[in-house]
C-alpha cells in the first residue's frame, strides 16, 4: 500500500521505539527482558474467580457505554476513601478499554487542530503520539535526573502560548519511577487556572509508591477537580493488564464529551473485565499490598546493584522502572540497548524513546523475578565491565 494513503498524523508518526527491542529479542533464545512494563505476577485468584463467574452466569452481553453502575460506584467510593476526592458514578466516571483509551479519548475529546499539549517528559511512549493523533502538537518538558526527574513548573509556564490546550502529567512515572512533589503540583495547579488549561492526570501507577512516599491525585488539589481529566486502570496496581479496564474521571461536561467518542469506538468495555473489577475493588487490597513490597525488595536491590556497578541511578519512588543513567559508559542509549541485547541476552528499553529527557538513560523493569534480576545484573555488569 502506497504511503500517500495514510493520513498525514499516522505517516508521521514514529514507531514505538519499545516494540523494535521487543521484536529483536522475539527472535533470540536465552533473553532476560527488563523491558516489558507488565506486572509479572498472575492476576489474584478472587479476580479470576469472578471472571469466571461472570462467563458462567452468562454475562457476555454489551454494558451501557458508560461501564455498569456497580463498578463507577465501587470506583468512585475507592477514589474517595483513598484521596478524598468525589465523584458522581453517574456522570463523572466512564470505564474504558485500559488506560490507553481513556488517554485517547482524553486527547481525541479536548484537542483541536494545532492545539498544544504540554508534556513533562521522558514519558509514557503514547502521549505524544495520542496528542498527534488528536492532530495536536505535544510540547515537551524535559525533566531532569539531578531534580528527581521531578516536573519543573517555571519550564511548564515558559512554554505556554496562545494555542497552549492542556498539560498532560504521568505520576508516578513511567520511564523514571518519579512522584511528583505536592509542592511542583500545587504550582502546575495554579499555572493550569491563571491561563485556563485543563489537566489530564494519567495516575495508573497510583498504588506503586514506595519508601513512605506519599501519592499527590492531582484533581485532589485545590480548583483542580473542575479542570482535571484523572485517568487510570486496573492494569498496573492490580496485576490485571490482560483484562484491559481503565477509567477516566472529572467534569461532567467532560465526560460527557469522551463517552460520545467511546460510544461510537467500542461501545463498551469488556463486560467480564468489568466485573473482575469490581471484585478487584472490594476484595484484593492484600494482595496489591504483597505486590508492592516485593516490587519494593526488587527495587532497592536494582537501584544499589546499578550504583555499585557505575550506572548512576537514583531512587524511583513509585511504578516498577529503574532508570539507570548509560551515557556514562560512552555509549548513547540505543548503543548500549542493543549491544547489550546482542552481546547478553538482556532487553531493555532505550531512554531517548520516551522524549526529551530521556537520550543517555534506558529504563529497566523490575516487574520480573528476583533470580532473573540478579542474572540480569551479572550480565549487564559483565557487559559494563568489558566497555
Amino acid at each position: 500500500m502506497k504511503p500517500s494513503y495514510f493520513s498525514q498524523r499516522v505517516a508521521g508518526l514514529k514507531p514505538s521505539g519499545i516494540r523494535k527491542f521487543f521484536d529483536i529479542a522475539a527472535t533470540m533464545e536465552n533473553v532476560i527482558s527488563l523491558g516489558i512494563g507488565e506486572p509479572d505476577f498472575d492476576s489474584p485468584p478472587s479476580v479470576i474467580q469472578a471472571g469466571i463467574r461472570a462467563l458462567k452466569e452468562g454475562h457476555t452481553h454489551y454494558t451501557s457505554n458508560a461501564g455498569i453502575p456497580e463498578l463507577r460506584e465501587k470506583l468512585t467510593a475507592h477514589l474517595q476513601m483513598l484521596y478524598g476526592i468525589q465523584y458522581d458514578p453517574k456522570n463523572e466516571a466512564i470505564i474504558t478499554v485500559g488506560g490507553s483509551e481513556a488517554l485517547y479519548l482524553a486527547a481525541t475529546a479536548l484537542v483541536n487542530a494545532g492545539d498544544e499539549v504540554i508534556i513533562p517528559t521522558p514519558c509514557f511512549v503514547s502521549y505524544q503520539a495520542q496528542v498527534i493523533l488528536a492532530d495536536g502538537i505535544p510540547v515537551e518538558i524535559p525533566c531532569r535526573m539531578e531534580d528527581n526527574f521531578d516536573v519543573d513548573p517555571a519550564a511548564i509556564e515558559a512554554a505556554i502560548t496562545p494555542r497552549t490546550r492542556a498539560i498532560l502529567l504521568g505520576f508516578p512515572n513511567n520511564p523514571t519511577g518519579a512522584v511528583a512533589t505536592y509542592d511542583r503540583l500545587v504550582e502546575i495547579a495554579r499555572i493550569a487556572e491563571k491561563y485556563d488549561l485543563i489537566v489530564i492526570s494519567d495516575e495508573i501507577y497510583d498504588r506503586l509508591v514506595y519508601s513512605g512516599h506519599k501519592h499527590v491525585c492531582f484533581p485532589t488539589l485545590p480548583g483542580m477537580k473542575e479542570r482535571t481529566l484523572l485517568l487510570g486502570g486496573f492494569s498496573k496496581d492490580y496485576a490485571m493488564t490482560g483484562w484491559r479496564i481503565g477509567y477516566a474521571l472529572g467534569p461532567a461536561s467532560l465526560i460527557g464529551g469522551l463517552i460520545r467518542i467511546h460510544q461510537y469506538t467500542v461501545m463498551s468495555s469488556p463486560t467480564i473485565a468489568q466485573i473482575a473489577a469490581v471484585e478487584a475493588l472490594a476484595d484484593v487490597d492484600e494482595a496489591v499490598q504483597m505486590m508492592v513490597e516485593e516490587y519494593d525488595r526488587r527495587r532497592r536491590f536494582v537501584v544499589a546493584e546499578f550504583n555499585r556497578i557505575g550506572l548512576p541511578t537514583f531512587e524511583p519512588k513509585g511504578a516498577f522502572y529503574a532508570f539507570p543513567k548509560v551515557g556514562v559508559t560512552g555509549l548513547n542509549d540505543e548503543e548500549f540497548a542493543e549491544r547489550l541485547l546482542n552481546e547478553e541476552r538482556v532487553a531493555i528499553v532505550p531512554g531517548s524513546a520516551f522524549g526529551v529527557g530521556g537520550e543517555g538513560f534506558c529504563r529497566c523493569s523490575y516487574a520480573t523475578s528476583f533470580e532473573k534480576l540478579e542474572q540480569a545484573i551479572t550480565r549487564i555488569e559483565r557487559f559494563v565491565n568489558r566497555l
